[in-house]
């Protein structure tokens, strides 16, 4: 299949490439390319001046230019001339080099022996560096009993030219959970243009964004924020790092693969905003956007900086982040860092002119020099993050989408490879995502049993075993074991040792890696009770496209749209689910407990409840297709039912009664689903819905 026109946008690929060619004197080798010889007074005899890498893209503003020179004498002087300007090079018998300095856009580079023979010239290349200068807006916090000073004076200057910062502006806006007017209004401005200001305490509890904007003397601009929580009148400064944004407590988010959806533009996307919003959608996953081959899922990137165009343009996902936002739905991209297409450029450019290559050294190899892969992805290879330009190449894709998109945050593929090959990257990737974006969201393509996401900076990872790719809950449904038995030792941990406390696991039943829908596999009554055990469980569930309908469909096999038709009326049972995870506490919290229900072949029972022990909720789900009495045994958790007898199930409408033994009965109906909370909370409920989401995730 032919390659897509790729040389678009930010990539640069110079035609001419005569780099490592050298250009030589008085020789009629066949295999030399191009001739030059000694220029000046008593020029004679054969000398030879190359470079060691071809012209391309730089991600550095500084880069050491290389070379060779051969027959100009130990007398000669070298200097590598960049855009006119020389440099004197170190030399060491016939190898030279320099470290220069590049500036934006193109750079033309060449070496010039000077000796007693003459001068000698390289061949020229062109460095293309992709970099924008811009400097850096930073924000220290300090919480007074009545006030909050933000201090910018640790901003950075350009790491370019250092041009001063002459202009500092302060926003900020409300980010409460839910309201939808903290994603669409324009940041308030706040008094003061300096780089510190002080602000009055906010008087409701809730969560605060404070923007700063900063210009330089040469006009470029940062924007960088904080992220500030009011808590029965007291303030502290939420460090993104290690604690979550209050809106993804009870978030739930949905996968889109915008090629399903209608005739696979982002306008479709757009056309079903409302439903999602309907449907108490916080926030999209997109598959993969990025330019990827024709036909191709999107896992095969081939350009970083634009849009695969059978979805639109730029311009038309920035439509789609605004319509999103409108609705108080934020966006993620699904962002492959990892490894890139074999049809990308670069890595063409490096399969083609080897060390010579200026991408050469931005692939992972082994010990002999091949690019690396995982599995049997030979067409993926592994990026090299231990070359610095590589990292700053991939933290500016990453933010060119958060500035050029307003996107909010991402799911990173194969998150677990950069962990194994340069496990301090993530840190330093999320600390500049998170100072620009401190309530974004990033979900690790990692399992979540593996503590190192959850210190790194990542809000989420996957509700996988310690194997990679394995979902957890594989076993529970292959008919090895009872299902609610097999359920239990998957929601805590197939060794027994449990999830780090501190985990946040994206939970789902169906993904772009899943095959097969569940539905297909299990039925549509088992999907119906398995959908609201994802919906009622600790960690971030996700809704995948077409699961609030039951859709079945393959996602790497099927390009088109799919069938949208409810033909179980399963749309009103997933936004029924969704709407209690946001309005009760007990259910956007990360506290619960599994509970001992008899019969045990079927029945799976736990408890939810808020943070500090109140709000339980009772979730029974029934996975057999036979009515059975439910019987739970006692629980030693600060959160009980105990002395509570009437509860009202949430989920069904109806009251039920818990008797006043120790070891309460339920009635559960066949493929039976409840979620039961004391009847005397409900009109606390029902009174004030946007009180209860005011949890917090911490990490």
């Amino acid at each position: 299949m032919a390659a897509p026109d790729v040389t678009q946008g930010p990539l640069s690929h110079t035609p001419a490439r005569p780099a490592g060619q050298p250009l030589v004197v008085a020789s009629s080798s066949p295999d030399q390319r191009s001739q030059n010889h000694w220029s000046g007074a008593g020029a004679q005899g054969p000398g030879v001046i190359a470079l060691d890498v071809c012209g391309g893209d730089v991600w550095a503003w500084n880069k050491t230019i290389s070379g060779t020179c051969h027959g100009a004498g130990p007398e000669a002087r070298i200097e590598v001339v960049v855009n006119g300007d020389a440099i004197p090079a170190v030399q060491a018998g016939n190898t030279f080099g320099a470290t220069v300095r590049l500036r934006p856009g193109e750079n033309t580079i060449r070496a010039v022996a000077t000796g007693a023979h003459g001068t000698i010239v390289s061949n020229e290349v062109v460095h293309t560096v992709r970099l924008s200068p811009r400097p850096t807006a930073r924000i220290t916090v300090s919480i007074g009993d009545n006030d909050i000073a933000l201090d910018s004076s640790g901003s950075d200057a350009s790491d370019y030219d250092a041009a001063p910062i002459t202009a500092y502006s302060w926003s900020f806006r409300p980010n409460h959970p839910g309201l939808t007017v903290a994603l669409t209004a324009d940041p308030a401005p706040l008094a003061g243009t300096g780089p510190r200001i002080t602000v009055p305490l906010p008087e409701a509890d809730g969560e605060y964004l404070v923007s700063l904007t900063i210009t330089d003397k040469q006009g470029r601009q940062d924007t960088a924020s904080v992220l500030l929580a009011v808590e029965k009148g007291r303030a502290r400064h939420v460090d993104p790092l290690r604690e979550a944004a209050g809106w993804m407590d009870g978030a739930t988010i949905y996968g889109v693969i915008v090629r399903n959806t209608g005739a696979g533009r982002f306008q479709d996307v757009i056309d079903r905003l409302d439903d999602l919003a309907d449907l108490g959608i916080a926030a999209l996953w997109l598959a993969p956007v990025t330019r990827t081959l024709p036909g191709h899922f999107g896992y095969e990137v081939v350009d970083y900086f634009d849009v695969h165009p059978a979805y639109g343009t730029l311009a038309d996902l920035k439509r789609l982040v605004i319509a999103a936002h409108a609705r108080g739905i934020r966006v993620l991209l699904d962002f492959v860092p990892n490894d890139t297409s074999i049809e990308h450029p670069y890595y063409r450019d490096a399969e083609r002119d080897g060390p010579s290559s200026p991408y050469h050294d931005f692939f992972d190899r082994d010990e002999v020099g091949a690019s690396t892969h995982y599995f049997d992805w030979s067409h993926l290879p592994n990026l090299n993050f231990d070359n610095p330009e590589v990292r700053r190449f991939m933290t500016e894709a990453f933010m060119f989408w958060v500035r050029e998109a307003g996107v909010d945050g991402f799911r990173a593929d194969v998150a677990w490879g950069i962990e194994r090959r340069r496990p301090d990257y993530w840190l330093d990737f999320s600390a500049e995502f998170h100072r620009v974006r401190p309530d974004g969201l990033l979900i690790a393509e990692a399992s979540a049993r593996d503590s190192y996401f959850t210190v790194n900076g990542f809000d989420a990872a996957y509700d996988w075993t310690d194997d990679l790719g394995v979902w957890a809950w594989t076993d529970a449904f292959d008919g090895s074991a009872p299902i609610a038995e097999g359920i239990r030792r998957a929601l805590t941990s197939s060794h027994g040792d449990g999830y780090d406390p501190d985990s946040f696991v994206l939970r789902f039943l169906n993904n772009n890696d899943t095959g097969p829908r569940f539905i297909t596999t299990h039925g549509v009554d088992r999907y119906r009770v398995a959908s609201a055990m994802l919906l009622t469980l600790p960690g971030l569930p996700c809704v995948y496209t077409g699961d609030e309908v039951g859709a079945e469909f393959e996602p790497y096999a099927i390009a088109g749209a799919i069938d949208w038709t409810d033909r179980h009326n399963l749309r009103a049972h997933v936004r029924k689910l969704i709407r209690l995870r946001k309005e009760l506490p007990g259910l956007g919290s990360r506290r619960w407990a599994v509970l001992t229900v008899e019969p045990v072949r079927h029945i799976l029972g736990y408890l939810r409840f808020a943070a500090d022990g109140t709000s339980p909720v009772l979730v029974l789900l029934n996975f057999g297709p036979d009515a059975v009495e439910a019987a739970l045994a006692p629980v030693e958790i600060e959160a009980t039912l105990d002395g509570i007898v009437a509860l009202t199930d949430v989920y069904n409408g109806t009251s039920v009664s818990a008797g006043q033994s120790a070891r309460p009965t339920i009635s559960m109906p066949a493929w039976g689903i409840r979620v039961l909370v004391p009847t005397n909370d409900i009109a606390a409920h029902t009174e004030a819905p946007h009180a209860l989401e005011q949890g917090r995730a911490t990490r």
